[in-house]
């Protein structure tokens, strides 16, 4: 894959599509080197990244069930000293891919305010996995508490992707309680089989600023601002690359450009974070693990099950056999020696100088079921310190399947912790929608301004969206909601598509709306000659039911059934246009006013009464 901003001319092997390999001095994870902190620090900024560097190593380890808690050393009853491994799950790992599936999936839709942008970055998307990426870096941002998008460009063949960064490799440059302004990624690529630090700043300005491999690291620079900051230019954001040896030499390889307009006037990254206040560094631009205050809920987790595995393990019938029932074979020096069963096998064991009990068997009670109950307490403690709330992970309410609406009722928890990390993740995916339609704008492409941009999440696991659908069409027939609404909610279109096709729909669908009960009202509730028109509309069934009709002596009766005027639809297509057509049929055939044989008979109980 291309690395860098290439002009075309070369293509560079990157280690990793924005971090997602771990690559690093260690050769198994990747940290941000110490010479590209220093080159950074020359150029007057000062890194927040040192500051949470520890507790985001702390939770890498959770992530990864390595460190202390699971590899250590005991010491038996004679002092002899031996490696323990405890056994794992990856509770810290379970927790934050459940949450990477529950905020993203493949049904996600990103919506303009111009159909043109929807349809262009709905055919990006698939192109490129945008989504299935974008679940990672959820992922690893709940986990390290910070990752990021980034566009990268390559100029030459007209490109523009978005990678994606943890928090080990993003270096917020610029920022205040709104948020990052200004960043920077590192990250490790490999070109002419040398491994390289790419550092790429995404400014603010910075035009014309070119870093040569010549300069010393701060030559050049004031104790003041930096010499990247300070540039006249601030309407569009740029990208400034450069790149380090293994030494901390700058390298500067052919076809990778210094600085480059991507011409947008967003940032042209996004960070992405719980929705969780950071406490463990103040005033911090990085965010917090979902599971920073769940640590000892992972400890009890990985105990218990170490623990259940553990008895199993140790409960294993043994066999003590005597040694009549062996065979025996001569080792060479006259002497003779007992045929084991096998070296692996610990179940079979010889009673040596033994003839009776040829033999015994020994079976230990298991104890897995107090363990079980336990094993079951420790998680529901780390899904309700999660955010999933105490019955997600329960082992016990699993036995049957439930709906949407059963979860949605029974975990109201999960839902409002959702509902918070949406609101969050949308903002981030919005803006670097903006910036990368903005930078295939500057590569001349065609495409109109984007307006509002939001995105429309799959939450049909957890909420029975089916009945969503179904209660926004009874509101459409209701006329608290218009159809083009309805089709701009579910379907992600803009105003424009979404009244055209509500008006294709039908001849009364684009009608049906808060206009149409008024005009119904108007139309068929006079009655002429004071005569009383009473209407009520069945629901399911879209026929009309004769209300009680009668003229007054000499008054004016009029009645309206306006509490059975919603209609229900049955399950009809997701955009609604079969219930229009239904809707529009049934108001035709049956707001009439109502005549029949009972109106006769109540005008004559009515004179009876006035008679008596």
């Amino acid at each position: 894959m291309s690395f860098g901003l290439c002009d075309g001319r070369v293509q560079w092997a990157c280690s990793d599509e924005a971090g997602g390999g771990p690559m690093g001095v260690n050769e198994d994870e990747y940290w941000v080197p110490e010479h590209v902190r220093e080159w950074l620090r020359s150029l007057g900024f000062s890194l927040p990244l040192e500051d949470m560097e520890p507790h985001i190593r702390a939770w890498d380890r959770w992530m990864r069930a390595l460190g202390d808690f699971y590899d250590y050393r005991d010491t038996d009853g004679v002092g002899r000293v031996y490696e323990v491994h405890r056994r794992s799950i990856h509770p810290a790992m379970r927790v934050c891919r459940e949450w990477g599936s529950l905020l993203l999936n493949d049904r996600t839709q990103v919506a303009c305010g111009d159909q043109a942008c929807t349809d262009w970055l709905a055919a990006w998307m698939a192109r490129t996995g945008f989504l299935a990426s974008a679940q990672e870096c959820v992922v690893r941002a709940f986990g390290l508490g910070t990752s990021a998008w980034a566009l990268w460009v390559d100029a030459g063949a007209g490109e523009v992707r978005v990678r994606r960064y943890d928090a080990r490799m993003v270096v917020p440059l610029t920022w205040d309680e709104e948020g990052v302004t200004e960043c920077a990624f590192v990250t490790r690529a490999f070109w002419r089989g040398r491994a390289v630090d790419q550092v790429q700043l995404h400014l603010k300005g910075a035009g014309g600023t070119f870093f040569s491999p010549g300069e010393s690291l701060g030559e050049g620079v004031g104790a003041g601002s930096s010499r990247l900051t300070d540039d006249a230019s601030e309407g569009t954001y740029r990208i400034v690359t450069a790149c380090f040896d293994r030494d901390g030499n700058r390298v500067e390889p052919e076809g990778v450009c210094p600085v480059y307009d991507t011409g947008s006037v967003w940032p042209t990254f996004s960070i992405v974070k719980p929705a969780i206040d950071n406490t463990r560094v103040d005033m911090s631009p990085y965010g917090q693990s979902v599971f920073a205050d769940a640590v000892d809920a992972i400890q009890a987790v990985d105990l218990c099950y170490d623990a259940l595995m553990s008895e199993i393990d140790n409960g294993k019938m043994r066999v003590f056999l005597s040694d009549v029932v062996f065979d025996v074979e001569r080792d060479g020096k006259g002497g003779r020696v007992s045929i084991p069963f096998g070296k692996a096998d610990c179940t079979v064991f010889r009673k040596v100088m033994s003839t009776e009990d040829t033999i015994h068997e020994f079976a230990p009670t298991l104890r897995t079921e107090a363990q079980a109950r336990a094993f079951r307490v420790a998680l529901q403690t780390l899904g309700d310190l999660c955010g999933f709330g105490i019955n997600y992970f329960d082992l016990e309410n699993v036995g049957y399947v439930k709906t949407a609406t059963e979860v949605s009722a029974d975990n109201s928890a999960l839902m409002r912790n959702i509902r918070r990390h949406e609101h969050a993740l949308e903002g981030a995916i919005a803006g670097i929608c903006r910036a990368l339609m903005a930078a295939e704008r500057r590569l001349g492409v065609e495409l109109p301004d984007e307006g509002l941009v939001r995105v429309t999440f799959d939450d049909s696991i957890i909420t029975d969206t089916t009945a969503e659908k179904r209660q926004d069409m009874d509101e459409v027939a209701a006329g608290l909601l218009e159809p083009w609404e309805y089709r701009a909610k579910w379907r992600g279109e803009d105003e424009r598509t979404a009244r055209r096709g509500a008006a294709r729909s039908g001849p009364s669908a684009a009608g049906l709306g808060r206009r149409r009960p008024d005009r119904a009202a108007a139309q068929y509730t006079a009655g002429a000659g004071g005569a009383a028109v009473g209407l009520a509309l069945a629901r399911g069934t879209g026929r009309a039911r004769a209300a009680r009709n009668g003229a007054g002596a000499g008054g004016l009766r009029t009645t309206l059934d306006a509490q059975r005027t919603a209609v229900a639809a049955p399950r009809m297509e997701a955009d609604g246009s079969t219930f229009f057509s239904f809707f529009s049929s049934a108001v035709k055939a049956t707001l009439r006013p109502s005549t029949g044989p009972r109106a006769p008979r109540e005008a004559a109980g009515r004179e009876h009464v006035k008679n008596s």
